[in-house]
């Protein structure tokens, strides 16, 4: 929270311990970094300011330095400013870094492990060595603290796996999809220059005779060949620039923050160096194989036999190419199918409310206000009652942290049975009365909150059927206790309700089992708030802010978005989504490239049989003979390419099993769909040379031989 002379706004911080910056190598472009000592208790307040924030805050000024600024209610002193690139993706981008200040309940307590740290090895230490070195540490603290570390280990990743981890996997699904496009397409394109450079093998002998030198006839082709991949390479670069900007916009902006790498997001150096790699690698394909082909053969260019060269040619490696392209455009619709799938698997769990027409809104009380409980009370009944009475609005409630998002957790323990230590983690929230009809959540048994639940009343929670059937399976939850494991404060909690369970989590992963305080015996300056509303979400912001701001200016509200938003952008669904559309349009691709290949196949099959067809048809055979052959050859081509591309796309699947949800790798109905639009699709391509071949001519045929 900011104290701006409008009053307060809610900004992005980050707090840090005094090396923090000089572990990653980070200096402030001027100013000063934080010194040792200064994240101590009773250190001075400082800060480092983004290049962003001091850009657009501060009008770029260096005289920015040691002015003082209130953050979270306390005095603090800007020191310096970080320079522009400077991402530290797991944090999004704050505008604020401030040294921690280890005061506080959370740091008063062992049990508190909400801090993460950075490290920069030394040189020749793995990062093996590393990774044993914390577990030793962390078995030692549990056995110098067995009742605050038990089972608590330790985990040492790469920053760069830690960036990206979250975005890897449709990264790679990305760059296998575009490798298996390009070899779609060159087999294509290599296996057609071919085949017409076998065709030119009488025109190449005749030059030749002419007096033309091998080096000569070579730099034809070298040159047809860089005239062709030039302009595919540019449309692929004019493509690729478009496909950039697209897939940036569609990334969630609270995504963002996160995707630093997407930032620089362009042409630089080493895309065009690789786009100049893959045309260089084309050309050789495209020109020096098929021109030293034809080049090493010269006398055999006028041979009488030499007119079928190049059927021979493409009977051996055509139906190959064909093949192989088939099987490829296999696994890319198998992908697409898992992908999307999984897609609509995941908007489609059990969410345990009906999100429709429920608007979410973010509000910050500033601390040094709202610290006594009282006041923050009496701020949540006031929040809830304005916007209640607000045209449109059915209902409004208060959460500490909404659905779909995770969240803290605390260790409890069960009044009354045996307890040996363990800790028994669960996920918690303080909501106010309405907060689950709001939702339109399911009591299944016991009652809800009420307004009379406040601190003069013994405490009282909620828990979801989950937290039931691992701690009460065979029990009526109702009225049994609950007391918190190391808090500095013991004071038991009854159960009183149970609702079904919501979806607290991810929607990919399980959802920790779940209890929910009452807001009026807990409550916080930080909360959101949830409206069920008859008229569409959006129109409900503007007023509902609005009224907040009319209680105190010092409160701040943010992130204003429906429920069913909040569900279709979240990171889950956003990377099944993002990632089932990108190989989606490959694998379309893939199976127009496929198709025409098989086309090009049985239509120059085709050709080259002409003459036998002509006799058939002459010694009495029917068109339906005539269908069956051109047909059974296509369709053995089809066969082939799809048993081999639906093995490989099972394996392949394999891969990309993390952005898998409810689906698996070997689903029987994807696999028999893409079987069968493949097969349609091939034969209906296979259609219209079968039907040429069929009202072929013999006299014309026979005339042209």
């Amino acid at each position: 929270m900011l104290r701006t002379s409008d009053g307060f706004e809610l900004v992005r911080s980050a707090y840090v311990t005094a090396g923090f910056f000089r572990t990653l190598g980070v200096a402030p472009i001027f100013g000063r970094d934080f010194t040792d000592g200064e994240d101590t208790p009773g250190g001075p307040r400082n800060t480092l300011l983004s290049y962003d924030a001091w850009l657009h805050r501060y009008g770029g000024r260096r005289e920015v330095l040691g002015q003082n600024v209130t953050l979270g209610g306390q005095p603090t002193t800007i020191i310096g400013v970080l320079p522009r690139d400077f991402h530290f993706a797991p944090v999004g981008q704050p505008e604020y870094w401030t040294t921690i200040q280890p005061v506080g309940s959370c740091f008063e307590r062992r049990s508190c492990h909400n801090l993460f740290g950075v490290a920069r090895l030394q040189d020749g230490v793995s990062l093996e060595t590393a990774q044993a070195n914390c577990r030793s540490i962390a078995a030692q603290l549990e056995r110098q603290y067995p009742d605050s570390n038990r089972g608590q280990g330790s985990n040492v990743t790469l920053l760069t796996e830690v960036i990206t981890g979250n975005v890897r996997p449709i990264l790679l699904v990305l760059w296998t999809a575009a490798g298996l496009l390009l070899l779609i397409a060159s087999v294509n394109v290599a296996g057609l220059l071919l085949v017409r450079s076998e065709s030119r093998r009488r025109e190449i002998a005749v030059r030749s005779g002419l007096g033309a030198s091998r080096a000569r006839l070579l730099c034809q082709f070298i040159t047809e060949g860089i005239v062709l991949v030039a302009a595919g390479c540019a449309i692929g670069l004019a493509g690729a620039y478009w496909t950039m900007r697209l897939l940036t916009s569609l990334i969630p902006k609270d995504m963002r923050p996160f995707l630093p790498f997407l930032e620089s997001l362009a042409f630089n150096p080493r895309v065009l160096a690789f786009a100049g790699a893959v045309a260089l690698v084309a050309a050789l394909l495209f020109t020096v194989i098929p021109g030293l082909r034809v080049a090493s053969n010269l006398r055999d260019g006028l041979a009488e036999g030499s007119r079928g060269s190049a059927g021979t040619v493409w009977r051996r490696l055509g139906t190959n190419m064909v093949v192989l392209e088939l099987a490829t455009a296999v696994i890319l619709l198998v992908s697409s199918g898992l992908l999307g799938k999984s897609l609509y698997r995941i908007l489609n769990v059990n969410l345990g409310m009906q999100p429709e027409h429920v608007a979410t809104l973010r509000v910050v009380a500033p601390f040094a206000i709202y610290s006594n409980n009282d006041k923050a009370v009496a701020l949540g009944r006031e929040v809830v009652g304005r916007v209640s009475s607000l045209p449109g609005v059915q209902s409004a409630g208060l959460t500490s942290m909404l659905p779909v998002q995770g969240g803290n957790t605390v260790w409890i323990q069960v009044v009354g049975k045996p307890y040996g230590g363990e800790h028994n983690e669960v996920a918690f929230r303080r909501v106010t009365p309405a907060y689950f009809t709001t939702l339109g959540a399911t009591l299944a048994r016991g009652r809800w909150f009420t307004d009379a639940d406040d601190a003069s009343k013994p405490r009282v929670i909620i828990v979801d059927q989950h937290f039931v059937k691992q701690y009460f399976p065979d029990e009526d939850p109702i009225g049994q206790k609950i007391v918190l494991t190391h808090a500095t404060e013991v004071k038991p909690m009854e159960i009183v309700g149970v609702v079904a369970d919501i979806r607290e989590g991810p929607l990919d992963k399980a959802t920790w089992p779940t209890m929910y305080y009452a807001f009026n015996q807990d409550p916080t300056n930080f909360f959101a708030l949830v409206v069920r509303t008859s008229r569409k979400e959006e129109s409900v912001f503007p007023a509902a802010a609005a009224a907040i701001r009319q209680i105190n200016p010092a409160l701040s509200t943010s992130e204003p978005i429906s429920m069913s938003d909040r569900i279709t952008h979240s990171p889950a669904a956003y990377l099944r989504r993002s990632a089932a559309w990108l190989v989606g349009g490959f694998a379309a691709l893939a199976l127009l490239l496929g198709i025409v290949g098989l086309y090009g196949v049985i239509a120059y099959s085709v050709g080259q049989r002409t003459r036998e067809i002509g006799v058939r048809i002459a010694l009495g055979a029917q068109p339906r003979t005539v269908y069956r052959l051109i047909l059974s050859q296509a369709g053995r081509l089809i066969a082939v390419g799809v048993v081999l591309g639906l093995a490989a796309a099972v394996v392949a699947a394999g891969f990309m099993s993390s952005l898998l949800f409810g689906v698996e790798r070997w689903d029987v109905q994807t696999l028999g769909s893409v079987a069968g639009l493949l097969a349609i699709a091939g034969l209906l391509a296979s259609f219209l040379p079968a039907h040429r071949a069929a009202e072929v001519n013999p006299v014309e045929a026979l005339r042209a031989e």
